[in-house]
């Protein structure tokens, strides 16, 4: 049997490893960038009271904070990419701590300016952002004057601004009572004869394990765990509400949900509609958990049945060469110049590929203005899924390369909303490649299994939670407190209306809904559904046209921060804030269930 130990950092070849040097050239160059974040931040305070003066004293100062932002911006970037490849290393940790400190100093510092733009009589820094030397500053400007209407006083928002760190607290409280002190309680779960540790990793293992006693045994120990402490996290998810509530409220939102959505300039009907849609969809749903039943051989479908692969993997070996090439191939329709760079970027310094000690699991993309955009990867040939993960960063990467070299920096980077499109875009490429190559019938049904479960994921199940964040707020915004027992109730309900009639729950299944981190950062899950939405929605439109139908995709990926999400996905081809892409993923999963009931 091959040695698959895992090797020390200083052990990886250069070329399994990111090349940093469009960053830095050295550790010793950053340390010189590190030195002049100071007097940059200097600079910048300079024009304190300032900044409304005259047209002239608003360039100067929007040129140094333009050179401020940039520097930390590159600095801490560097930082974080070396602390993520190797968290062992002391050297690494400590630059990323002094980056992180350098960081919250100078936002600080230059709290002063967005208060003090925002000052500025409108009618006078619109005649003066119109002017064409302040090109590179318009939509920076123009976003922050968006805001105007709920920005409080100085000293409100002053206010406010001291109690932010406060109001994190029931957000790390949970993280640390769910990741370290529960984390130690959940005991052990017995696989193949070996008593196995149950974590917060280990349970996702588990529930995909082809022995349904096993994912029994985690599932009820697990929930268990958690039902333990059902009032203490109620209280805390209850925090978390009340703090959007009481800040949406201080500011003159009209409620929690406008208030997340208000940034990005998205319309409340784009999450209502998305709801809709997939509850006028919920049959083909429940139609998936019936085939999952028959295919599992089960008497009755149980919630821990869910995750467990409907196909047992199929065995496949994949190079990370190989796997670079099904990327380049499978991309083919975006044109050479896009599957060129990204091909060469995947094998000449852009990509961390595998494992070593110490380094992050999971894998990313990170891209800033100066230097590639880089993707950590913990990369195995024999997990087909990898192959996605290569394309799904890939898409990241290319996004990020596109925005940095069609946008000045300030307007650069493109929102979360927009973030996942350019990336599942290439997983559906990827996917309708290797099922059209597909070999096998066994890999043919692998694959749309694999696809089925990954909408599902994304789309119905990421609905789910919006809906249950929804109403969870609204509770609280009416007037009712959010008691451990109504959190429950709530959340059954969904489960039922979203699993149907053919799944079985267990007493404490319910308790789900208080065991999902992205709940403490309220109206963050939905932007996975209408991501996938938006991409499957532009994959199919750019395979089936021509020119036009792709260049209109580039447009997208060039608009970076310069349009709202909204209006850069509209010129791409796509309207979210129509029903017609959500429909148009659910017909997808429709579609792929169907292909596997004619399969199974």
């Amino acid at each position: 049997m091959a040695d698959h130990k895992i090797p020390a950092r200083k052990d990886v070849p250069a070329e399994n490893k990111w090349n940093l040097s469009s960053i830095y050239k050295s550790d010793e160059e950053w340390e010189e960038n590190l030195k002049l974040i100071p007097q940059y931040t200097k600079e910048v305070a300079a024009f304190k009271g300032k900044l409304g003066s005259n047209p002239e004293t608003l360039l100067q100062a929007l040129k140094a904070i333009e050179k401020a932002n940039l520097q930390i911006e590159t600095v801490y970037h560097y930082a974080s990419l070396k602390h993520e490849a190797d968290e062992d290393d002391t050297k690494a940790s400590d630059a990323y701590g002094r980056a992180l400190m350098a960081y919250t100093n100078m936002e600080a510092e230059l709290s002063f300016v967005d208060p003090e733009l925002q000052e500025i009589e409108d009618s006078k820094i619109r005649e003066w952002i119109a002017k064409p030397e302040f090109a590179d500053y318009k939509i920076f400007i123009e976003k922050l004057l968006y805001f105007k209407k709920y920005i409080l006083s100085e000293k409100e928002e002053r206010i406010l601004s001291l109690q932010g760190q406060a109001a994190q607290t029931p957000d790390t409280a949970f993280s640390v009572l769910t990741n370290v002190d529960m984390n130690k309680t959940f005991g052990t779960v017995t696989e193949n004869g070996v008593e196995k540790p149950l974590t917060e990793t280990t349970w996702g293992l588990f529930m995909h394990s082809q022995d349904r006693k096993v994912r029994e045994e985690a599932y009820k120990k697990f929930y268990a765990k958690f039902e333990e402490h059902q009032n203490t996290i109620a209280a805390l998810y209850s925090g978390s509400v009340n703090q959007d509530v009481f800040s949406m409220r201080a500011r003159g939102y009209e409620s929690s949900l406008h208030a997340a959505l208000y940034g990005n300039k998205v319309p409340v009907s784009v999450y209502h509609n998305l709801i809709d849609c997939i509850h006028k969809n919920l049959p083909v749903l429940h139609e998936y958990y019936s085939l999952r039943k028959k295919a599992l051989g089960l008497d009755e479908l149980r919630h821990y049945d869910v995750y467990v692969p409907l196909v047992k993997s199929v065995e496949t070996k994949t190079t990370y060469e190989e796997a670079v090439e099904i990327c380049r191939k499978a991309m083919a329709p975006l044109g050479k110049e896009y599957t060129d760079r990204l091909c060469s970027g995947l094998l000449n310094g852009w990509a961390d590929r595998y494992e070593n000690v110490g380094k992050r699991s999971g894998a990313f993309s990170s891209g800033c203005y100066i230097g590639d955009p880089f993707i950590l990867l913990n990369y195995h040939e024999e997990n087909i899924r990898d192959v996605f993960t290569m394309a799904h960063e890939g898409g990241h990467s290319m996004h990020s390369w596109y925005s940095v070299h069609n946008n000045p920096f300030m307007c650069y980077e493109y929102t979360i909303f927009e973030a996942e499109v350019a990336s599942t875009f290439n997983e559906e490429l990827v996917f309708e490649y290797l099922l059209k190559n597909a070999k096998t019938p066994e890999m043919k049904k692998y694959l749309l299994a694999m696809r089925a479960d990954d909408i599902l994921a994304t789309l119905h199940r990421q609905t789910m939670f919006a809906e249950f964040e929804l109403k969870a707020h609204e509770y609280v915004e009416n007037g009712t407190p959010l008691t451990p027992e109504l959190l429950r109730k709530t959340y059954r309900e969904l489960l039922e209306l979203y699993f149907g009639p053919e799944m079985h729950f267990e007493d404490n299944s319910d308790m789900e809904g208080l065991r999902i981190p992205h709940f403490y950062t309220a109206f963050y899950v939905y932007k996975y559904a209408t991501g996938i939405s938006a991409a499957l929605a532009l994959a199919h439109r750019v395979t089936t046209g021509g020119d036009k139908e792709r260049e209109d995709y580039f447009k997208f990926l060039k608009s970076g921060g310069s349009r709202y999400p909204i209006e850069s996905l509209k010129i791409a081809g796509v309207d979210m804030e129509s029903v017609e892409p959500v429909q148009a993923a659910c017909d997808t999963f429709k579609d792929i269930v169907e292909q596997l009931k004619n399969l199974l």
